[in-house]
């Protein structure tokens, strides 16, 4: 193109561009002109239907203008422009793959425009956008239309949730997903549903629904794109709501700005906008939390859809995903059969035949086996699992990594159903505790702290540890059987009893002393004379006690109330050894908490509650108490286990090299090459935050000429000189400096 049509082309847009704005100033004064322009509008237009290929590029590029032109001032004109929408999707439908592409980009950034103005709804932009996305082959605009979708769809529920929109939108990728499910056109679902969970415009159940649909296709690439999501979805939710807060703004550094520097309206607006901001970061602060339920709590059947998902993806023979895909597929049924206990019995013994130490990625069918297993699965499921387990990992001939993997794989196995272990079997593992690796050592014992918690009768004797011990001799500790769970009631209640009765108990011996004195003080008072007044009295009382005063009794009046306690306390213990044999009904009456069932919590009852678990907390963090069964076994539920959990023993029993020591104590440090001193990081690390240097600093930087006359000045001074400047300057510290930024 020559230089005198691009000079004509440029001065034709330069006109449409001073039309648009005179337009938008005046409607009424320029219809004319914008009729005129709508007439050349629709001239071109027919040309591009009839042949859109045959076009010049001088047409395209007029075109592109008045389609610019029209759909800025199509709002103005609304009867006359009433056919351009029609008009753009029809374009863009049956010509999207031999447009030019800037001319295409144009036509769908005008119909977002119209959508903004709302000159169209959401509902027919994206039901126009959304069938070029899946069947165009240009990847740019298929970029682009993906862009443009997800940003309406969170325009349209950024004040409101649009749930008209949501629903028609949610149908559209159901049945996307479900018309054909050997396509890949499966993915664009998967990808616009997953990004829409993640900036958190869709969190009900109905996109839940897609991506099971998603998980049960026939592609693997949709398999993957569902099964992802609800191993992550939920992860990257919170990741992004975190990196949103994390966004912190500091005031006190933008308002030092301001006013050292000139004021300026930009600055004014930047000041502005970091107040809104800080504003709405509060805000946040105190708003709940948006994540209220995961996407595996929102599954509906759960248990048809993961018997669907292992008899179609994992136990079909014919089946042909690779086995990173398998691994992920496993991953989410043995996730939701461990959070919803569910009850699949092929599944363990589906397992058999993955675990062996040859095995490919083996630690993750171990973390997913872990995963499976609750407290509902029979015992006689996982017992042959087990046992399989110690045969082909746990050995002297094995390497210390595969035993360590398997004693730990096996511990994570009993923490949720321990019926599973055999007697022998565990005595077996516990004995590892004598090996000379590290990490076989730390699994084999954490196997025996365990079992001491959850069934210490399984261990010997000099396995059980002092606690269990004496549990079982107690009776606290009672191993549940198959299927029993645990009752339910307020978190923390009977150390609120506890705390109580203490109290009581310190108010009473209080009591019992300040009666103690009493009675010393009132004996040191009496005379050694008769009385007999107060023989009379002594008369009525036991006259009025009626019978024989027993000579056991006054002596145990007349000892200490301590002794006269634990006496009391010692007369109890056979009640105590009765109440073993008294009936069931009786015992359970007996253990709930008479707290919770007698009396009302007041307000301070229960900020002392919440005092007393976090005490408890903290007590179980620092080793002080031993850990809690239930706390135990509904470990790594919410997040599951990965291969990491089942490697870990081996890891931390391996000495490292030198060389990773070396760099693990380089981590986070300058490397070699830059020698600084403590000023000179000191520096740098202010010149990055955006920071000046002192005044002291930049005096000491000055020519010696500059500062010799100031250096004799202050020699010369008297005494009152001296003290007038030191009070001036004092009084200039505390009102904030020169500048009087104190104020």
């Amino acid at each position: 193109m020559g230089k005198r049509k691009v000079a004509a082309l440029e001065k034709v847009e330069a006109d449409l561009v001073n039309l648009q704005y005179k337009i938008r100033r005046d409607p009424r004064s320029y219809a004319q002109e914008f009729y005129d322009q709508w007439l050349a509008y629709d001239a071109q237009r027919q040309i591009f239907i009839s042949s859109p290929a045959t076009v010049s590029s001088e047409d395209t590029s007029k075109f592109h203008d008045l389609v610019d032109l029209v759909a800025h001032v199509a709002d103005l004109y609304p009867d006359l422009t009433a056919p351009f929408p029609d008009h753009l999707k029809e374009l863009l439908n049956q010509h999207h793959a031999t447009l030019d592409k800037e001319l295409r980009e144009k036509v769908v950034g005008s119909l977002v425009l119209l959508r903004r103005k709302d000159v169209i709804d959401s509902t027919s932009l994206l039901t126009t956008l959304f069938p070029i996305l899946i069947s165009t082959p240009s990847k740019t605009l298929r970029s682009l239309l993906y862009t443009k979708i997800i940003s309406d769809l969170r325009e349209s529920n950024s004040k409101s949730t649009n749930h008209r929109l949501n629903r028609t939108i949610q149908t559209v990728l159901h049945n996307l997903v479900t018309s054909d499910r050997t396509s890949t056109k499966g993915m664009w679902a998967t990808r616009i549903t997953r990004e829409l969970w993640r900036r958190q415009i869709w969190t009900d159940a109905r996109p839940c629904d897609v991506m099971k649909e998603a998980c049960l296709s026939d592609n693997e690439k949709v398999v993957v794109g569902g099964v992802r999501f609800f191993l992550g979805g939920d992860k990257e939710r919170e990741e992004a709501e975190d990196e949103s807060s994390d966004e912190d703004i500091d005031l006190k550094k933008v308002k030092h700005q301001s006013t050292i520097n000139k004021k300026t309206k930009k600055r004014q607006k930047t000041y502005e906008r970091a107040v809104e901001k800080i504003k709405k970061q509060e805000r946040k602060k105190h708003a709940p939390h948006p994540l209220n339920f995961s996407a595996l709590h929102l599954i509906h059947d759960p248990q048809g859809f993961a018997e669907k998902l292992f008899q179609k993806h994992l136990q079909n023979t014919k089946n042909r995903f690779s086995l990173d895909n398998k691994l992920l597929i496993l991953q989410l049924v043995t996730r939701l059969v461990g959070l919803h206990k569910l009850t699949i019995i092929s599944l363990y013994s589906w397992f058999v035949r993955y675990l062996t130490p040859k095995q490919l990625s083996v630690t993750s069918f171990l973390a997913s086996l872990a995963q499976a297993t609750h407290n509902l699965v029979p015992p006689d499921a996982l017992e042959p699992l087990v046992v399989k387990i110690a045969n082909e990992f746990v050995s002297e001939a094995s390497a210390s990594e595969v035993a360590a993997a398997g004693i730990n794989a096996i511990r994570e196995v009993a923490i949720r159903q321990p019926l599973c272990m055999t007697e022998t079997l565990l005595q077996d593992l516990v004995m590892y505790q004598r090996s000379k690796d590290k990490g076989v050592v730390m699994a084999a014992k954490g196997l025996q702290s365990l079992y001491r918690e959850v069934y210490p009768e399984l261990l010997q004797k000099r396995y059980r540890g002092k606690g269990a011990t004496m549990g079982l001799r107690s009776g606290e500790v009672k191993q549940r059987k198959f299927g029993e769970e645990e009752e339910g009631g307020i978190e923390g209640i009977e150390l609120l009893e506890k705390y109580k009765e203490e109290q009581k108990r310190r108010k009473r011996e209080e009591q019992a002393l300040e009666d103690g004195n009493a009675e010393k003080e009132e004996d040191d008072s009496e005379d050694d004379g008769f009385n007999s007044d107060e023989w009379e009295v002594g008369s009525t009382d036991s006259e009025s006690s009626a019978g024989w005063i027993d000579v056991s009794s006054d002596s145990e009046d007349d000892a200490p109330a301590t002794k006269r306690r634990k006496k009391e306390g010692s007369s109890e213990a056979p009640d105590l050894v009765d109440n073993a044999d008294q009936d069931p009904a009786e015992a359970e009456l007996d253990r709930i908490s008479k707290l919770a069932t007698t009396s009302i919590l007041t307000p301070a009852d229960l900020a002392k509650l919440e005092e007393l678990r976090r005490e408890a907390k903290v007590d179980q963090a620092l080793g002080r108490t031993s850990k809690r069964k239930k706390e135990l076994i509904d470990r790594h539920i919410e997040d599951g286990v990965t291969a990491e959990d089942i490697e870990l023993p081996a890891q931390l029993g391996k000495k490292t090299t030198k060389e990773e020591r070396v760099a693990l104590a380089r981590e986070g440090k300058p490397g070699r090459e830059e020698h600084k001193s403590t000023q000179a990081i000191r520096k740098s690390k202010k010149e990055a935050e955006g920071k000046s240097t002192t005044n002291k600093e930049k005096a000491r930087k000055k020519n010696f000429l500059m500062t010799i006359g100031k250096a004799r000045a202050k020699n010369k001074r008297s005494l009152v000189e001296t003290s007038k400047t030191m009070k001036r300057h004092i009084a200039r510290s505390k009102s904030g400096g020169r500048r009087r930024n104190g104020l």
